[in-house]
């Protein structure tokens, strides 16, 4: 089985590779590293760093060393991190390890979540039914968005040749994301934060339009409830069994059942394109949350594309990872790459036997690859819970 962490590159540099290598297989029991090569902005308590407590990554930058003649004509051009600058290439480094008899690799890639990249073109963002542009998410629906994506994962797996790439954020993000010093002062609910996130950009507009769907009838109605929505006094549940009841909830509406349907095409077909200009030899899946489909991530589909998928627990009791698990069998089929993720924050993962009762439905045979969260983002001592859970289980 695959066993892997979420790791960022500035921890393997201010704690050494070697002493990350050994951290990660021998105290904590896993076989890969899933290393950041594009990543945004936040800030982030760093316990074990020997070097910061407090850090805040480059928005928007790569982690690895692009071949500048793949990038020569594309608009949207990538910016190499000041600490990959100044402190050399990490991922270099892994795969020379992994050669080596080392962690297998696998390059955990931010695709469309990007700030800076949104600041600087904002053509190639999505936009809400006002035209208001959401900067920190470039559009699956963009030519630029699109090729700036795909030779990403083009360049790192002909240049570096990893065991796998992860794709995240390959789709719509949600307008409630968090952004910076984020303001509500209406309340929204699920549908209105849902609704605002609905991109209706030019290029999602003639994309749809040549699909056969006219999302101009959408945007208008979607643009009549945002305004309803802030028109009243206090918030109100429009449907209430949204998110559960699914894109059924909008049926009633054909118009706009049909732009939400054809929101999957975009993001299905990047991913293709992104599995198709890899490197054969490397495994292409999609990091997904549990309810995914809201960005437009069609599991079943995405499957038929792709290698397999990372499906995110967080937040779950043991009993909701069996049901996720089961589920994304289901839509992937037997044939594709299954993993889980967990994340190791307190509250959330209270000591070794929580950890341990949520991994269990991941290691009943159905399950691929399992991958922790995160490496330099919490105490040396959870990684002991890591070996505890594997050993027990």
């Amino acid at each position: 089985m695959q066993l892997s962490m979420w790791t960022y590159p500035w921890d393997v540099q201010d704690l050494g590779s070697e002493t990350v290598e050994r951290e990660l297989r021998e105290r904590a029991g896993l076989n890969m590293v899933s290393l950041a090569t594009s990543y945004h902005a936040g800030r982030f308590l760093q316990p074990r760093s020997p070097r910061r407590k407090a850090y805040f990554p480059e928005d928007g930058t790569i982690y690895f060393r692009p071949t500048a003649a793949r990038w020569a004509d594309l608009t949207i051009q990538p910016k190499v991190a000041d600490v990959i600058e100044e402190g050399g290439d990490v991922l270099a480094e892994l795969m020379r390890r992994r050669d080596d008899d080392g962690l297998a690799i696998s390059c955990w890639t931010v695709c469309l979540h990007n700030t800076r990249l949104g600041m600087l073109h904002p053509e190639a963002v999505t936009r809400n039914a006002f035209g208001d542009p959401n900067f920190y998410n470039l559009c699956p629906s963009n030519p630029d968005a699109r090729a700036y994506v795909r030779t990403l994962v083009e360049d790192i797996s002909w240049t570096y040749r990893p065991d796998q790439i992860e794709l995240e954020s390959p789709g719509f993000m949600g307008f409630a994301h968090e952004y910076h010093h984020e303001k509500d002062g209406v309340g929204l609910t699920p549908e209105d934060d849902f609704l605002l996130s609905l991109c209706f950009c030019p290029s999602c507009l003639a994309r749809a339009a040549k699909a056969g769907v006219d999302g101009e009838p959408a945007r208008k109605l979607v643009r009549q409830w945002i305004v309803e929505t802030c028109e009243q006094a206090v918030p109100s549940r429009r449907f209430p069994d949204f998110p559960a009841s699914g894109l059924d909830t909008f049926r009633p509406w054909p118009e706009l059942h049909a732009y939400l349907m054809w929101r999957a095409e975009p993001v299905t077909s990047l991913v293709e394109e992104m599995r198709m200009a890899a490197n054969p030899a490397t495994k292409v899946v999609v990091i997904d949350l549990k309810d995914g489909w809201l960005g437009g991530c069609d599991l079943t589909a995405l499957g038929k594309v792709c290698d397999g998928a990372i499906l995110c627990a967080y937040d779950m009791q043991a009993g909701d990872v069996a049901k996720l698990v089961a589920l994304g069998r289901s839509a992937l089929g037997h044939d594709k790459f299954l993993g889980t993720g967990y994340r190791l924050f307190f509250p959330e993962m209270s000591g070794p036997e929580t950890l341990t009762a949520k991994v269990a439905p991941a290691l009943g045979g159905e399950v691929d690859g399992v991958n922790f969260y995160n490496y330099g983002l919490v105490p040396g001592a959870r990684l002991d819970w890591i070996a505890a859970a594997l050993r027990r289980l």
